[in-house]
């Protein structure tokens, strides 16, 4: 019989049920880079689905894989804190020199506090997610939408990344910041450089560093300027009036909230943009069904938001012993949260392995997270995959991919650097 090849993903299998499970290490990059973490995650759900990790880079850490240990954990934000002080939202150790007041609340974003702070910050962005303000940004992002893709090449390759995803994003992150419209691809920019940490040489390091340093520092003259003025309606000028968020001049105490808004204006918009043509074109009978009834569409939203996650994990640090899913996590224990991992555990839904247009629950899923946590853009973000797709179906009954998406190197946001396509002449 003649040797066959091993796929990639029957590789990550085997090797997921080989390795013993004091030895996983779920984190590692190259499984997602490669998108071969899923077999990783189905084992931790059915074998121990509350598992530690006692060596690894960022330390020990447990993983919650089940959906409802996660949705339980969230709702948990007293005894399972999301401040900086006690490490904040991401498994990451930082270099032993990083200065103390660093970790100070004043000098993070408001998803790296906990209640009542977090809940006064919030608020202070709040009025441009309303209803409102979504109803006024709709027709300036299906004008934008349509702009771009009638721009778009016939019978070429492209990078859909580049010429859809990004552009569609970084327009609308320069209008919510009022941030000069020109240099608005140095936002996305600063969000790949942030989530694909250190740089592999010292060099390339001192590059990024550099670079995004340079992007935060035009924040400080618009902070200036908007705090100068009266309040206007851009997230700067919401940040710079409330008194919960305004900082007193000091750069430091609002670039945290400034990088936050970058990174989840951006993200989750743009890599579910990507990765829901990506799934649309891996299950074609999907993808018909939603040529035939654009309708579909109410429901395919949430949908390629679940299947793509766009945000893998969260963690939380332990300041009182709790108890899930019947092991203890003790007081100073890290754990995370792997909205993946919840978002294909079929205990909580139904045929989650399957990428299904018309699921009747669409919206049962965990890329959003939970409790005081849960996204505060996410129906900004619906809104505009929902848009960009109204458009796209208008225009082209098909856009091929045609060749290996390029993944972000994260295993916090899982997205997309490069996704070669084709629009049929």
């Amino acid at each position: 019989m003649a040797d066959t090849v091993m796929t990639l993903a029957q590789e990550a299998r085997a090797r997921a049920y080989a390795t013993p499970l004091d030895e996983f290490q779920v984190h590692d990059i190259a499984h997602f880079t490669s998108d071969t973490l899923w077999p990783w995650f189905e084992r931790l759900r059915r074998e121990d689905p509350v598992h530690y990790t006692a060596d690894s880079e960022y330390g020990p850490y447990w993983s919650l894989t089940l959906y409802s240990d996660i949705v339980a954990a969230e709702g948990d934000a007293a005894r399972l804190s999301s401040s900086s002080v006690h490490g904040g939202i991401t498994l990451f150790i930082p270099p032993a020199d990083t200065p103390a007041e660093q970790f100070s609340e004043d000098r993070t974003s408001f998803i790296s506090l906990d209640a009542p702070r977090h809940d006064a910050q919030r608020k202070a962005v709040a009025p441009l997610f309303s209803t409102p303000s979504l109803a006024e940004l709709e027709p300036l992002i299906r004008e934008r939408a349509a702009r771009i893709l009638d721009e778009l090449p016939r019978g070429e390759t492209f990078d859909f990344v580049d010429k859809v995803a990004i552009e569609l994003t970084s327009q609308m992150l320069a209008t919510l910041f009022d941030f000069p419209f020109e240099e608005r691809r140095l936002l996305p920019r600063f969000s790949d450089m942030l989530l694909s940490g250190p740089a592999e040489t010292p060099e390339a390091e001192t590059q990024r560093q550099f670079q995004m340093f340079e992007t935060m520092n035009r924040f400080v003259p618009l902070w200036e300027e908007r705090a100068a003025k009266a309040a206007g309606g851009d997230l700067i000028s919401l940040l710079a009036h409330d008194p919960a968020t305004r900082a007193d001049g000091d750069p430091q105490r609002y670039m945290g909230n400034i990088v936050l808004l970058i990174v989840a204006g951006s993200d989750t918009t743009r890599h579910s943009i990507t990765g829901g043509l990506l799934a649309l074109n891996q299950h074609p009978a999907e993808y018909a069904k939603l040529r035939d009834d654009p309708g579909l569409l109410t429901s395919a939203v949430p949908e390629i938001i679940r299947w793509q996650c766009p945000v893998a994990y969260m963690r939380r640090t332990a300041v009182e012993d709790v108890e899930i899913g019947g092991k203890t996590i003790r007081r100073g224990e890290k754990l995370a949260m792997w909205y993946v991992s919840a978002n294909r555990d079929e205990r909580a839904i139904e045929r989650a392995n399957e990428f299904i247009l018309d699921r009747p629950r669409p919206r049962q899923h965990a890329a959003f997270g939970f409790g005081i946590h849960r996204c505060l853009g996410q129906r900004l973000a619906e809104m505009q995959l929902r848009v960009v797709w109204e458009e796209i179906l208008k225009r082209y009954p098909v856009i091929e991919v045609v060749g290996e998406p390029v993944r972000l190197r994260s295993n916090f946001v899982k997205g997309y650097v490069h996704l070669p396509v084709r629009i049929p002449t």
